[in-house]
């Protein structure tokens, strides 16, 4: 019998092929169909960086006109999925609403069709109209307001904040949002896009996978993490405070939020970038104290930790700019589920076209041949 090697979260084990992004964390870089992150942030837009990641191909003006135009006419949410969101708790995770919210649009739109290339397109342009529109929706729900219809005049990141803040954002704002969106859109086989090709394997309906994804991502160590670092922020609370908190974190070898990832070992790149969206918003709409207490952090935990390669990750200024943005902390998650979600169909879309439902093995560590005890012989701990 062949003994399989274990490796706790199967780190390092690939578990597809796949032509969608690709990272090099010695290097510090990250692609989406060989196009540079740093390319795309300057000069794409986030459906038309979906539309690479999900088609394979950077689309013609053409194409890109009819399929903004088909995301738009599908931004709203039916009404009895609105009604069955003024029943969530207000006390509730967006996280938890929200997957609840995509799972039930397959009760809706699933035919599971997936031979059906109309039925794929429909799929993808209704997923990515209708997540942000739920995401707004629970949060105007939760504070006692009814939601706010679509804008049709704006464009995908303008929308999504009208939605959530009741006006129209300001160009430079609405800008800054649709980069962040690129930038969160797509990272390989990480955690939850590993748990949407899982789902997808079995050929069951798209809502199904991106609900199982959004599922996976709501942890605090992956998605969850740019919450922590605002946490972390304020309690540090000024520049002066931040060494000696590191210096205790780091004598308990406790985990700095915002530090380390698994593949890079150099600062992410779109740690990099966020940082200068967070600085142009500041230079626009005012400074936040809790920026300086961020590049302190970097500084010191560069001192400390950069030899051993950890960095500021993808998740360390993004709740700077969210927060700047009036998005609520425990809204940035969904945020980063709306980007995410191109990037989890790109996956879909590439498990279907060479499927192999997963069925990893394990390696058994329990007892055998343990004999059945008749329930009159059993003894509780107590009688021990």
């Amino acid at each position: 019998m062949m003994v399989c090697e274990y490796r706790p979260g199967l780190e390092g084990i690939p578990a597809a092929q796949s032509a969608i992004s690709n990272v090099d964390g010695q290097k510090g870089i990250l692609e989406y169909r060989g196009i540079p992150i740093e390319e795309l942030a300057s000069k794409s837009t986030f459906l038309e960086t979906a539309y690479l990641l999900i088609w394979g191909k950077l689309p013609t003006s053409e194409e890109l006109i009819v399929f903004e135009h088909e995301v738009r006419q599908n931004r709203p949410i039916k009404y009895r999925i609105r009604d069955m969101m003024k029943c969530f708790p207000e006390s509730g995770h967006p996280m938890d609403a929200l997957q609840a919210s995509a799972a039930a649009l397959g009760l809706f739109y699933s035919r599971r069709d997936l031979d059906n290339p109309a039925y794929i397109r429909d799929a993808v342009v209704r997923l990515l109209a209708t997540i942000p529109t739920m995401v707004a929706t629970f949060q105007l729900m939760r504070c006692g307001d009814d939601a706010v219809r679509p804008h049709n005049d704006l464009d995908y990141a303008a929308n999504f904040l009208y939605m959530l803040n009741e006006e129209i954002p300001d160009p430079l704002a609405a800008r800054i949002f649709d980069v962040c969106l690129i930038l969160h859109a797509e990272h390989t086989m990480n955690a939850s896009t590993f748990s949407a090709r899982v789902t997808a394997s079995t050929l069951t309906d798209p809502y199904a996978v991106v609900a199982s994804a959004v599922g996976t991502l709501g942890g605090p160590l992956h998605g969850g993490a740019n919450e922590e670092v605002i946490q972390m922020l304020e309690d540090i609370g000024s520049v002066e405070n931040v060494r000696p908190y590191i210096e205790d974190r780091l004598q308990r070898k406790a985990k700095i939020m915002g530090f380390g990832h698994r593949v890079y070992k150099v600062k992410d790149p779109r740690a990099t970038i966020l940082q200068k969206l967070a600085e142009q918003l500041f230079a626009k709409f005012g400074h936040d104290k809790y920026y300086d207490i961020a590049q302190e952090i970097e500084a010191f935990v560069g001192e400390k930790l950069g030899h051993k390669g950890v960095y500021p990750n993808v998740d360390f200024y993004s709740g700077l700019v969210y927060r700047k943005l009036g998005i609520p902390t425990d809204f940035f998650t969904p945020i980063f589920a709306i980007a995410r979600v191109a990037g989890w169909l790109a996956h879909w879309k590439e498990q279907l076209a060479e499927n192999r439902i997963f069925r990893p093995t394990q390696v058994y560590n329990g007892k055998q041949n343990v004999p059945y005890i008749p329930i009159e012989q059993r003894r509780t701990a107590l009688d021990c």
